[in-house]
């Protein structure tokens, strides 16, 4: 119809390449196993003030994976691509870059499930669609993941809604989501859900992103404190860092490289480089501009600072290095009980 617009949300790799927008009615196709088209739902408007609600069908508007929302989180967005004025001398603040202030404004992420179907046609351009937690002390696992959970910004989220009572695939969905069409969205938290957040706050919350942009290349950065283990007489403490790479420009480029440096309050600065990011070099074209993934750090002091560089590679062999902006490892200053997981 002509107030459809037509997107492979199955098919996520080309979902975008297919959506244009005629009027307000905006609806979403995906393809089945024989490539017929099925209707998912109807796309809503885009929220340009307030945020979305617990409930919220979205599609995702780099990954192309459908999701719900659960509930928000309110982060502190370091933008280094945003010249403020230059102040006069004095110390620098934390967020300072050099002689460059950065401050902070506040913005709105989302916790959310993912489709399980859309999983695997994500997999080659985003590594975070799975939240890793410390286990337990009397776990023999380091850590532990729950796939299906991601951080979406607000600006990421494409709303649609669907006459589906179960519209998403995910083991947790009816266990945290109940139906309720009275509602808009017509979905409400359970009670499972409260408990799950108000449990396992401390190393589920986002509070900082960081973001700058080196010759069209995107950097943000998420940092996560996950809790403190003892090892061998010592205190370890741990972080999650999410990372996503965009090219802001039509030319194809490459990630060859990355190089860290990590300090630590106890005095150590250490250096790591190596080839790609979890064992990819991602390609970052127009069809396919962004690339996400998860990592792990560790200290023997409560807090440090991590920055660095990715070397990048352009079709004519040519390189360049784009920044990491430096961001901050806190840890959680009262003890908290270890993470609680999958426990209800």
């Amino acid at each position: 119809s002509s107030g459809c617009i037509e997107a492979y949300a199955s098919c996520v790799k080309a979902a975008f390449s297919l959506l244009t927008t005629r009027g307000r009615l905006l609806c979403i196709l995906s393809t089945d196993h024989q490539g017929i088209l099925e209707t998912v739902g109807m796309f809503e408007a885009v929220k340009q003030h307030g945020k979305y609600e617990t409930g919220q069908l979205f599609l995702h508007s780099v990954f192309g994976y459908r999701g719900i929302v659960l509930f928000p989180w309110h982060a502190r967005l370091y933008d280094r691509d945003i010249t403020p004025p230059i102040p006069e001398s004095k110390p620098e603040p934390p967020g300072a870059h050099g002689s460059k202030e950065v401050k902070g404004k506040t913005h709105t992420y989302y916790q959310v499930l993912i489709d399980t179907r859309d999983c695997p046609h994500i997999s080659q351009r985003s590594q975070t669609e799975a939240v890793t937690f410390l286990a337990n002390h009397d776990d023999s696992r380091a850590l532990y993941a729950i796939p299906g959970l991601d951080y979406v910004s607000h600006e990421d989220i494409l709303p649609y809604n669907s006459a589906e009572q179960i519209p998403i695939q995910h083991e947790l969905f009816e266990r945290f989501l109940l139906f309720n069409p009275a509602k808009s969205p017509p979905f409400t938290a359970r009670d499972t859900l409260k408990a799950w957040q108000e449990k396992n706050h401390p190393w589920l919350e986002l509070s900082d992103v960081h973001r700058e942009t080196t010759e069209n290349i995107r950097v943000t950065v998420i940092p996560f404190y996950m809790g403190m283990r003892e090892a061998q007489n010592s205190h370890v403490y741990w972080w999650r860092y999410c990372i996503r790479l965009e090219n802001m420009a039509s030319e194809v480029v490459q990630l060859r490289e990355r190089h860290w440096r990590i300090f630590s309050l106890s005095g150590t600065l250490e250096t790591v480089r190596g080839r790609g990011v979890v064992g990819r070099e991602p390609v970052l074209s127009k069809e396919q501009p962004a690339f996400q993934y998860s990592s792990h750090v560790s200290l023997q002091a409560p807090s440090g600072h991590m920055w660095g560089t990715f070397r990048i590679e352009r079709t004519d062999g040519s390189h360049f290095d784009v920044r990491i902006p430096p961001f901050s490892l806190e840890s959680n200053k009262d003890d908290k009980a270890p993470p609680a997981g999958y426990t209800f």
